[in-house]
């Protein structure tokens, strides 16, 4: 997949770039994850509410989820990889989304402006969750819905190799670093540290609980999700599966139904990631800007073939 770990400069955090990699044909497509794909897909309808004003997902990568989130008015796209959403880009076009490549720690989006996050497949990237929590909760609306999946440390197949002495403690609350910038988290770690930001659970799964070759060699994908879907509910309070899904509410002062800014004008929604300025004011037309400019600190952010650059 060729995605790069990238060191710390300026005080950030490390990160895993995902630039010009072949993560969508080398992982995704054509690669037997269809089941997981699936399973991911019931347990995200599941858990978001089935539409509002506007939607940010976190790592979206190549846009891969992006055909669930048809009941929201508009759409962010956020993620490091300036090629990969390009690739999302070229194939879902600009009439709903709006394309951001940024640093999670650092987010560039101004305060209370969506309804509902998403973020899958990312937390295992994350050296600093609470940090992460921090910005997420920043940008949700008071009552808003922040769905998160992270890579389950007490799953059954960890628990039954430390019971064989063969693995790491599953039942440790510490994230554990299986590689680097690849991390495991126990759900009571995870959950506490989302209450800690700010953000109360409400609901959470238990999904991809069949991931074995074998069985994915055997049993056709859709089967496959379908039983997992049976089994993400029940087995919840568990959590024996490798993949967790979970919804919370942002608990925030505040009224819930805040004025959200007009869709033709994305430096409303922008905030610049060096000083914290809100907004950002337009380089050139409001609707298709050359670049956004921090009234507060001067800084100047790019846009280039329709991506808002903030890396």
């Amino acid at each position: 997949m060729n995605a790069t770990p990238q060191s710390p400069t300026d005080n950030k955090r490390p990160i895993i770039d995902y630039e010009n990699s072949t993560y969508r044909t080398d992982f995704w497509e054509g690669q037997g994850r269809e089941y997981e794909d699936l399973a991911e897909r019931i347990a995200l309808r599941r858990l978001l509410p089935a539409r509002g004003r506007r939607l940010l997902d976190i790592g979206a990568g190549f846009g891969r989820l992006a055909d669930l989130y048809d009941g929201y008015e508009q759409v962010i796209l956020l993620d490091y990889s300036r090629s990969q959403l390009a690739h999302a880009r070229q194939h879902l076009g600009d009439a709903r989304f709006i394309y951001v490549a940024a640093d999670i720690y650092r987010l560039p989006l101004a305060t209370n402006i969506v309804d509902t996050t998403v973020m899958v497949r990312v937390l295992h990237h994350l050296v600093d969750v609470p940090l992460a929590f921090q910005q997420i909760h920043r940008v949700i609306r008071p009552g808003g819905t922040f769905v998160l999946e992270f890579a389950n440390k007490r799953h059954l197949k960890n628990i039954l190799r430390y019971a064989l002495r063969r693995g790491v403690n599953p039942f440790d609350r510490a994230p554990y670093a299986f590689a680097d910038l690849h991390y495991d988290f126990h759900p009571a770690w995870v959950a506490q540290e989302l209450q800690r930001a700010g953000m109360s659970v409400e609901k959470r799964l238990s999904v991809s609980l069949l991931r074995a070759g074998w069985l994915k060699r055997h049993v056709p994908a859709r089967t496959l999700a379908a039983l997992d879907g049976a089994l993400q509910r029940v087995t919840a309070p568990f959590t024996p599966a490798p993949s967790v899904f979970v919804r919370s509410r942002a608990d925030k002062e505040g009224n819930d139904q805040i004025a959200q800014p007009a869709y033709g004008n994305p430096a409303a929604l922008l905030r610049c990631p060096a000083c914290g300025h809100e907004p950002l004011e337009c380089v050139g037309a409001a609707e298709s800007p050359s670049a956004l400019r921090c009234l507060a600190c001067a800084a100047t952010w790019p846009v280039e073939d329709g991506i808002y650059l903030f890396k």
